[in-house]
């Protein structure tokens, strides 16, 4: 069971980067940051200041481009010339989940610290890359440690959080589909894994008005949902709590689509309405949770025509055999897609 070792959240917390760091390990001298450009010029100056105030004088910024295979490599050949002590991953999910692969192909360190609240990859250790063989997330690297600066993440484009919303809202039927795993197919179910990833979503659902009313109290808390949901899975070893048919019918939506489908979190909303429907759970709440924070409910808000939303529903379960859901039970063609697609409206 691999756990992060501190998680830091709070308003403006990034100006003790460089000591959250030395607090992790003091042995930690030469340190290698991953993040896209627009990030790098937001936060280079706050994060340097960190660094000097911390006798922390050896680190090389890296500028990531797409979260693709062929980019991870790229980035790893670099880093490694560089040798590095420990790697941090300052962005958005592309540029957490770049430098969790690095750090994972690498051998080495790697600290969160996250600038948008767009999923909950930033404290658990998979990773989902355009171009690689497998269309799902991968076990990767945990972090060591996950720094979260609320005023920082605030100035992120507000669709970054609404996505971390659908992401959270997709552990209702990720741990119904665990469930039905361990009393169909005996698979093992970690009940306290399961628990936490399930109060990640339930307090989407049950606070939606308050989160909403209060803007920087709502961040908060939905940062610390999906830091939360992202330690369940370290305590599964496992994406189980977090991931079930909602994400496999993301990932059939980029794959039958492309990557102008909306964002990750964005798909696994939709997906969670319709896989909702299929378990007998309560899809209209759910619906009107996503709606509620400006989620998208419906494939045209995505860009997706009826047909690849059908599409992409018969094609989910395929991309992962072995993980055992609702859809295996259900079994969709076409026409059964088709309906359950408009009985949820999302078609």
């Amino acid at each position: 069971m691999e756990l992060p070792r501190k998680i830091l959240i709070g308003s403006t917390v990034i100006v003790g980067l460089g000591n959250f760091i030395q607090q992790l390990d003091h042995n930690f001298s030469r340190i290698a940051f991953i993040s896209g450009g627009i990030v790098k010029e937001r936060t280079q100056a706050i994060s340097q200041k960190s660094m000097k105030d911390a006798d922390l004088n050896e680190y090389k910024w890296f500028v990531a481009a797409e979260a693709t295979v062929n980019e991870a490599e790229k980035l790893a050949r670099a880093i490694k010339r560089y040798s590095p002590d420990v790697i941090i991953g300052q962005g958005g999910g592309r540029s957490v989940d770049l430098a969790k692969m690095t750090a994972f192909t690498l051998g080495k360190s790697f600290i969160s610290v996250p600038t948008s609240a767009s999923h909950d990859g930033i404290s658990s250790p998979f990773v989902s890359m355009r171009g690689a063989d497998k269309p799902y997330s991968v076990k990767a690297k945990t972090p060591i440690g996950v720094l979260a600066d609320v005023e920082l993440m605030s100035k992120a484009p507000r669709r970054l959080m609404i996505s971390g919303c659908g992401d959270l809202v997709g552990k209702i039927t990720a741990v119904k589909d665990w469930e039905l795993a361990r009393d169909e197919a005996k698979e093992y179910y970690g009940t306290y894994a399961a628990n936490l990833a399930y109060l990640s979503a339930k307090i989407i659902l049950d606070e939606g008005r308050n989160l909403i009313m209060d803007k920087l109290y709502g961040l908060r808390t939905i940062v610390e949902a999906l830091i939360s949901a992202g330690v369940a899975s370290c305590i599964a070893g496992s994406s189980r709590p977090c991931s079930g048919s909602e994400h496999l019918f993301s990932h059939a939506v980029e794959y039958v689509a492309g990557k102008n489908s909306g964002l990750h979190g964005e798909r696994v909303g939709i997906g969670t309405i319709m896989m909702a429907k299929l378990h007998g759970l309560d899809w209209e709440k759910i619906a009107e949770t996503l709606a509620l924070f400006g989620a998208p409910t419906k494939g045209k808000q995505i860009n997706l025509t009826e047909r690849e939303v059908v599409q992409s529903l018969v094609l989910a379960s395929s991309l992962r055999p072995e993980r055992f859901t609702i859809l295996n039970k259900e079994k969709l063609d076409k026409n059964k897609a088709a309906t359950l697609a408009k009985k949820v409206n999302v078609i």
